[in-house]
């Protein structure tokens, strides 16, 4: 079986600079491959190297192309499997907009993502481990057809439900509400649950969408030039518990509204979906008669990439609602 490494960096690629005590990507993706010997039993394994950067530097745009590649890779030049490596800061984003560009391409080879949370030559040093177990994720025919996966601590996770919740440990990754989807039981990929499906995708994504975190006795200011200066097409607010936000910001709301620029509503909360329950300035049943829509329980990040999404198909506000109901 082939399978294609796409790299991009991230701590799985770094190593600890003596000169300067920082750790930096550093290392080749055959530098990573050359540190698992388990991988020759896997079969060929191409090498593409998208970027050598740390997460936090992964650009939409960067992840659109690990999307196309992957997507390419199995559809058109027929590989049995593709591995993405990727700094854990923003895993979870590219995850989520490669099983949204590229997840109906599965059906011909899993896509399996591999990260780190401690870079090479550290004790206990979790890449390599991962990077095996996400080469035979990749190869495994249960995994097919389940979207973009990520193989990290011996348990796979769905691009929907995955997000890191702790700065440094190895077990940062989990997955709400239906936990991992699959686990390694020695090395052996065994998958227990159904990944959720995705919602439909054009050839293009809309990069001018701003993500825009509520804080209390926040006003409208930030909204309003958004639209204004900075011609968003597409704004993500991260409200307070059900998808609350300060009532001055509702004016900046309507604002943005009145000029066609949708407003997704999503929640600060790790876990739960954003619900009308309040009524008053800036309550969620005042958001809802306003006509803001709700992100479907995508955390903000997440919904920023939906919306780019939704909005490189079509701009429409009732599109973009249809799209979220069925994220």
């Amino acid at each position: 079986m082939t399978v294609r490494l796409l790299a991009t960096g991230g701590t799985i690629a770094s190593r600890l600079d003596p000169d300067t005590g920082a750790v930096v990507p550093a290392v080749s993706p055959q530098d990573l491959l050359a540190a698992v010997p388990e991988l020759a039993e896997a079969g060929p394994i191409e090498v593409e190297e998208l970027d050598r950067v740390n997460g936090w530097n992964v650009t939409p745009q960067v992840m659109e192309r690990a999307a196309v590649a992957a997507r390419r890779a199995l559809a058109d030049d027929g590989v049995d499997g593709v591995v993405i490596t990727h700094g854990t800061d923003t895993v979870e984003e590219t995850l989520y907009l490669v099983d949204l560009l590229a997840g109906e391409a599965t059906d011909r080879g899993a896509i399996a993502f591999a990260c780190a949370m401690r870079s090479s030559g550290e004790l206990g040093a979790d890449g390599p481990r991962n990077l095996r177990d996400a080469v035979r994720v990749a190869t495994d025919p249960a995994a097919r057809g389940r979207g973009a996966l990520l193989v990290v601590n011996d348990e796979i996770h769905c691009a929907r439900w995955a997000t890191k919740t702790h700065t440094t440990n190895v077990s940062t990754f989990r997955s709400w509400p239906g936990g991992p989807v699959g686990r390694l039981d020695q090395g052996t990929p065994r998958f227990d649950l159904a990944t959720p499906a995705r919602p439909p995708h054009g050839d293009r994504l809309d990069p001018a969408v701003a993500l825009v975190k509520a804080y209390t006795g926040m006003d409208d200011g930030m909204l309003r030039w958004l639209v204004d200066d900075r011609d968003v097409h597409g704004i993500v607010i991260e409200g307070t518990g059900a998808g609350n936000v300060p009532g001055d910001l509702v004016a900046g709301i309507d604002h943005a509204l009145g000029r066609g620029v949708p407003v997704v509503i999503a929640s600060r909360c790790p876990t739960g979906r954003t619900q009308p329950i309040y009524g008053g300035p800036g309550g969620g049943v005042t958001l809802d008669q306003h006509g803001v829509v709700r992100s479907n329980g995508l955390n903000g990040p997440k919904a920023r990439l939906g919306l780019m999404v939704a909005l490189g198909i079509d701009r429409d506000p009732d599109h973009v609602r249809e799209w979220f109901t069925g994220a």
